[in-house]
């Protein structure tokens, strides 16, 4: 494993890259579909604000896609010893909402991996359009967690990364989930709910009409959203 430090970045630098490539994600589809997102995060100890916070954001998810097509969101989480849950696919924000705050987080080690897994398990019986995970540390071999992530990268399906704290191993980690699933990393600041309002706008955004949605939401709001349009007929 390269364990190479990896150069310090701002964050609106990292919340810059982490835009410019969902723009050049492959998926073009138009809109007015449903997209399906499987939203997992470490619910490890450690966890527990910013599993709240979380919580606070994810009706916008549903918010800014309602009249587009809408969303599926399935809430995945390990936590504890060994322990790994998936919900009901949801198509409501307060029923996601329900289970999120029926969820207290637990000590224990990452499994990454089950996440990865289920997935890809998830894809195979329908199409997943994409996968938000959010978390703070890697404690599993970062060579087999990239073999499945690899899969999940030929079926279509990017892994958008999001990381709390600064380790630099668990960045290297997260990259390259990001990278062999054709998706995007964005480092987190532990206080950033307004960035992370903002990168789970544009994910649902993508995932109910790719590119073509973003382009949309760029001519309504400008700003970092619209340098992501500038991006799309490269």
């Amino acid at each position: 494993m390269n364990n190479k430090k990896l150069p310090a970045k701002s964050s609106n630098a990292d919340v810059q890259e982490f835009l410019s490539k969902v723009a050049c994600t492959s998926k073009t589809m138009s809109s007015n579909k449903r997209g399906r997102v499987i939203f997992a995060m470490d619910a490890t100890a450690s966890r527990q604000a910013s599993w709240d916070r979380a919580s606070n954001l994810q009706a916008e998810m549903f918010q800014e896609t309602a009249a587009k097509g809408g969303l599926e969101i399935q809430l995945a989480y390990f936590r504890g010893f060994g322990e790994f849950r998936a919900s009901p696919w949801a198509t409501e924000s307060e029923d996601l909402l329900d289970l999120m705050t029926a969820v207290s987080c637990r000590a224990g080690e990452t499994q990454i991996k089950k996440v990865l897994h289920h997935v890809l398990t998830e894809t195979k019986k329908k199409s997943v359009d994409a996968l938000i995970f959010i978390g703070d540390s890697i404690e599993e071999d970062i060579d087999s967690l990239g073999v499945i992530a690899g899969e999940l990268g030929l079926l279509g399906v990017p892994a958008f990364v999001f990381q709390e704290g600064k380790n630099q191993i668990t960045e290297f980690g997260f990259r390259q989930i990001s990278e062999l699933t054709n998706g995007a990393y964005c480092r987190l600041d532990i206080n950033s709910a307004k960035t992370l309002r903002q990168l789970l706008r544009a994910v649902a955004n993508y995932a109910v009409g790719g590119r073509l949605m973003l382009e949309d939401m760029a001519k309504k709001e400008g700003g970092s959203i619209l340098k992501i349009a500038k991006q799309l007929s490269k």
